[in-house]
């Protein structure tokens, strides 16, 4: 690794202990490149659909995540088409499944 970023895998099990510290349940759903993969998320808010968040970074290298479907609820079936098709055109990519009804999630870095 050539930046001073934490290993994604190190980086996710951080953030999953911040949502078990909340009592909001929250699931690798498939593993990705250990040092340098990057996070799907799905936001899952039960009855009211699913969201899903992109990890990119913003021109000046700071975290942010890209909304899928303009960041519209969706049907879950919908959400997981689209995490498989993001996952057959990177495989080193992470997902993780956060069920909160409002939509919370531990990882910083604002819509871009």
């Amino acid at each position: 690794m050539d930046d001073d970023r934490l290993p994604t895998e190190l980086w996710i099990k951080a953030h999953l202990r911040r949502c078990m510290a909340e009592a909001v349940p929250a699931y690798v759903i498939r593993k990705g490149a250990l040092q340098g993969g990057s996070l799907v998320l799905k936001l899952n808010q039960l009855d009211l659909g699913c969201r899903v968040l992109t990890q990119a970074r913003d021109a000046q290298g700071r975290l942010g995540w890209l909304a899928a479907k303009e960041n519209a609820l969706m049907p879950e079936p919908d959400a997981d088409a689209y995490i498989e098709r993001a996952v057959r055109r990177d495989p080193d990519l992470w997902v993780v499944e956060i069920e909160d009804r409002r939509g919370w999630h531990p990882f910083e870095g604002k819509l871009i």
